[in-house]
């Protein structure tokens, strides 16, 4: 048996489904050792909702799962004519093996998770308002943000003159 990776394209948001959907219909079918691995990599994310932090995941890949198989025609229709899959990534209308670079990059970013990422990204010079802390309500512009620890370096405006405020960024708003 050639077992090869594949990219298959998915609708966005339903990577999970669709891994999910191909292990159940490999299974259904009694065809499992056609199946060797099926990988979503994600990442984890920091959301801050209603002043509570929350860990989810995110795709690292968003629209695409990628799967470990021996396929023949037979199968690649019964995973194309799956709810939610797009189609196999491929040349000339058929699916086109991963070489071995691409898919160790691949899995070596989805072994590798780091520390949870922050959801919201802040540019230099945007304004926030601060939510928490002694600074409370007050708005600022970012000078700095430091994504591996989490904090923002604000200009504050207190008593009239520009001062710079460290804080975390789940202490601030986006101004919108």
């Amino acid at each position: 048996m050639a077992h090869k990776w594949y990219a298959i394209q998915t609708y966005a948001g339903s990577e999970q489904a669709v891994k999910k959907g191909i292990v159940t219909l490999v299974n259904d079918h009694g065809i499992a050792e056609k199946l060797e691995q099926i990988v979503v990599p994600t990442e984890d994310v920091i959301e801050v909702k209603n002043g509570k932090k929350k860990i989810s995941e995110r795709s690292l890949y968003p629209g695409y799962a990628f799967a470990k198989l021996d396929l023949d025609t037979a199968l690649w229709h019964l995973i194309q004519s799956l709810p939610k899959v797009g189609r196999f990534i491929g040349e000339s209308k058929k699916p086109t093996p991963l070489s071995e670079k691409d898919i160790a990059l691949i899995l070596e970013k989805a072994e590798k998770k780091g520390a949870p990422k922050p959801k919201i990204f802040f540019e230099n010079g945007e304004s926030v308002r601060i939510t928490e802390g002694p600074f409370a309500n007050f708005t600022g512009s970012v000078e700095e943000y430091d994504m591996v620890h989490g904090k923002l370096t604000l200009n504050v405006s207190i008593f009239g003159r520009s001062t710079p405020v460290e804080i975390l960024y789940s202490q601030v708003e986006k101004i919108v």
